[in-house]
Formats: structure tokens, sequence, C-alpha cells
């Protein structure tokens, strides 16, 4: 969906995005868990295995497209699932998520505002708050020595020489659209037949300096110099800085998007009490701290401040500056004739 300025999670991107669950019994002591790929530490459902006894199995999905169709299709009796805060939208209107008054839960008392009352889910009657962030523009420095980059997507969609061939870009409908709309000056919700055609002429145009269209794998990717320059959420850029010290992450002037993912609990669940203790278990400080750490995106968690690591303080991709924090733009459910558009341009994209 950041520069050291201000403390993490208290930066000026806040204004931008806009069931008691004790440990009771359930059937069996199991969690299917429902996940975008790489998004949840292994360690942590370790360690919450081990504090509940319940057994957690995860399936991975590239998109929230992917999470919706396979829901949508009857799904595989998955407990909690991570949709962005636009598809929390969808997922309630289609009847794909369960009730459950997260303001009930004993740890909601944690959760920072904004984040308290989304947009999306303003009574959090359907979700708890995961990770948030952004969706900028990664690229490696070594290849253009002595050269910055314009803080445009420009740099991604009329590419300089060095990175024609060397670019990866997300698979995801709505982050490159969305990207491509920003740069031409259009809604990110935009409608009009005729700007659907121009950004399909840019997306086309560019196309063939583009290696790769994958959501999964942008850390190894970018980290390891498999691409020199990434449409890239902004804690993948931090795990991948770790990797590789010449990357640098860049917010573009014409807007970015400014995403909120949550955890849910989709119609179908079969193990409802655990799913709830596990969205409740998510909520402590520590717990969303591990996240954060580990991931490299921030929480919605107050108090988690005290266990984050120093080097996300550090990152100005995590901890955003005023100035830049002023060029999001939060992502939201778009109307349908705009969803329609999107559709047709991203199916003759990929063809």
């Amino acid at each position: 969906m950041e520069r050291l300025t201000k403390p993490i999670l208290l930066c000026a991107c806040f204004a931008l995005l806009s069931v008691g669950a004790s440990p009771a019994h359930a059937q069996s002591k199991e969690l299917l868990l429902f996940n975008w790929s790489n998004y949840m530490p292994p360690d942590l459902l370790k360690r919450f295995e081990a504090e509940t006894g319940i057994k957690v199995t995860l399936d991975t999905y590239d998109s929230n497209e992917t999470m919706l169709a396979k829901l949508q299709a009857g799904g595989a009796g998955y407990d909690v699932v991570v949709p962005t805060g636009p598809t929390v939208q969808v997922m309630v209107r289609d009847g794909l998520l369960m009730k459950i008054d997260a303001s009930t839960m004993s740890n909601f008392k944690n959760v920072r505002a904004p984040f308290d009352k989304p947009t999306f889910d303003p009574e959090r009657a359907y979700t708890v708050p995961y990770m948030w962030g952004s969706t900028g523009l990664a690229y490696d420095t070594a290849k253009v020595p002595g050269v910055k980059l314009d803080e445009s997507w420009k740099e991604l969609f009329e590419p300089r020489q060095p990175f024609v061939g060397q670019i990866g870009m997300l698979k995801d409908q709505n982050e490159v659209l969305g990207a491509a709309a920003f740069y031409l000056g259009y809604d990110y919700c935009f409608e009009k037949p005729e700007e659907g055609q121009k950004i399909l002429e840019l997306l086309e145009k560019q196309k063939p300096a583009v290696k790769v269209y994958n959501s999964e794998g942008t850390v190894d990717r970018v980290g390891g110099g498999d691409v020199a320059m990434e449409l890239m959420w902004n804690g993948s850029f931090h795990r991948a800085h770790k990797k590789l010290a010449t990357v640098a992450y860049i917010y573009p002037r014409e807007g970015l998007a400014l995403w909120g993912d949550n955890l849910a609990i989709p119609k179908g669940a079969k193990n409802i009490e655990n799913a709830k203790l596990f969205l409740n278990w998510m909520m402590e400080p520590k717990n969303a701290a591990e996240a954060t750490n580990f991931l490299g995106y921030n929480n919605a968690i107050k108090g988690s401040e005290q266990f984050l690591d120093a080097s996300l303080r550090d990152d100005p991709a995590v901890n955003t500056p005023e100035e830049d924090a002023a060029r999001f733009r939060p992502m939201r459910d778009c109307p349908k004739a705009s969803v329609d558009l999107k559709d047709k341009i991203w199916t003759r994209l990929l063809r």
C-alpha cells in the first residue's frame, strides 16, 4: 500500500488514512491462514503456536484479486485472510467477511488513531489493522553512478537505457495502473475511455523494458541484483536494502499509493474462536513490532515503538518525511465503471 523526521508511526501520513477475544475453546486447535507471500514472520507464528497450542497452516497468494477469486469460488475454509483496505469494502459488500466487532476485543485499545476508524471499515466491524505502507520506485544507484534520478514515475515508465530490460513490475492491477494514472495526471479511479487508452499505450510502450511482472520475490529480486529497478512496496525495499546497499527509494512527486492491510475472518471459517484469538494476539505491541521488524512495514499498534529495530527509524523508505507524505494517495474502492476499465487494460497488457 519513509524518512526519519518523527518517531516511527507518528508521521504526517496518518492524516491520509482516513468479541473480547479471550482464548475460548474451539472445535479444534488449528488455524488456517491465507496471507500474502512472505508476509508473516515464521518465528512469530511459531511463538503463537507455542503460547496457544494452536497449529497454524499457512497458504499464500500474490494479489488481492487472487485471494478474492479463491474465496468467491468457495475457498478452502480459511480462518484468517489479509485484505487491503479497498478489498475489504468489496468483501463486505459481497458478504465474504464475518462480522467480528473488533472494538470489543481486549487489545483493540492498542490501536492507534486513525487506524481505529478507517474509511473502509469505520467501526472496525470486520477487520483489525495489520501493516501499512507505500508503493514507490526502487532503483540501483550503481547503474547510474553520479546521477540522481528524477523523483518522477517517468523513470519507470520511460526508463533510461541502463534500466531497459532490467525492470521488475508488481503483478498487481491496481498498483501498476494506479502508478501509471498518477504519472499521467489522472485519478486513481479513472473512468474515461480515453484516459484508459493513454494508460494502456504507456504500459505497452514500457513493456519491452520490463523483465518480469511478479508480486512475489521482490526482496530477493532487487537485493540480489536480478533487476535494477522495481515498482516496490516500501517494506520490501527496506529488506532488499539490507542485501544491496546501493538501492534507493523514490517518492514520485505525481503521487504514490498509500495502503493498509488488515486481518479478517472470512465467511465459512472453520475455527472462528481461534481466528479471533489470533487477531487479538496480533494487536499486542510486542507481536506487532515483531512483524514490523521482520517485514519492514509500519504497524498501527501503540506501544510497539519500544520493540522496533533502530534500522527502521533510519530508513527513509519506512519513516516518511512530511514533505514526501504529502505525495501519498490513499488506495480506495473504485466505481464499477473504473474497475471494468482497469480489467480490460490489464487483460490487454498481460495477454
